[in-house]
């Protein structure tokens, strides 16, 4: 009876904390990261937001990553993935380092598009064509970028 008690207890002081770990809006320079994007005010619109250096090589499976986002996800995240002012946000950035959006998240967002919540961009709509392998190349090149680019 007692272990029930406190183990009982002791389910709801850590279901509390996490939710209040969750309700707490992360400050500058916790979890890694500005949860701010940065000010977009002085870039033309339409145009890249972040400077990407690019890999000297790609492997397969990013190589397959890039053909495929350079078909359907560049109009809107830019060449690159450095994002478009006033359109989509760059996946090269902190905000999108695999702590902070795993692998998954990616997958989720073209499956059922994604609530604008880091950025002033507007929601991103689900994404018709892609399969979660081509989505699976998507991120390899991605995480790619973001590793040349000292993000992860």
């Amino acid at each position: 009876m007692n272990k029930t008690i406190i183990l009982g207890t002791a389910g709801v002081i850590l279901a509390g904390g996490l939710l209040w770990i969750a309700a707490t809006p992360e400050q500058d320079g916790m979890a890694g990261h500005s949860m701010t994007p940065p000010d977009t005010s002085e870039i033309p619109q339409g145009t890249p937001i972040v400077q990407v250096t690019l890999p000297a090589a790609l492997g397969d499976q990013a190589q397959m990553g890039k053909r495929a986002f350079d078909s359907v996800c560049a109009d809107c995240h830019g060449a690159n993935a450095a994002g478009k002012n006033g359109v989509a946000p760059p996946l090269v950035h902190k905000t999108y380092e695999p702590s902070h959006h795993g692998d998954y998240a990616f997958l989720a967002a073209v499956q059922n598009g994604v609530r604008s919540h880091h950025w002033d961009f507007g929601d991103m709509p689900s994404i018709e064509g892609l399969t979660e392998a081509d989505v699976a190349n998507v991120v390899a090149y991605v995480r790619a970028l973001q590793r040349e680019n000292g993000i992860d």
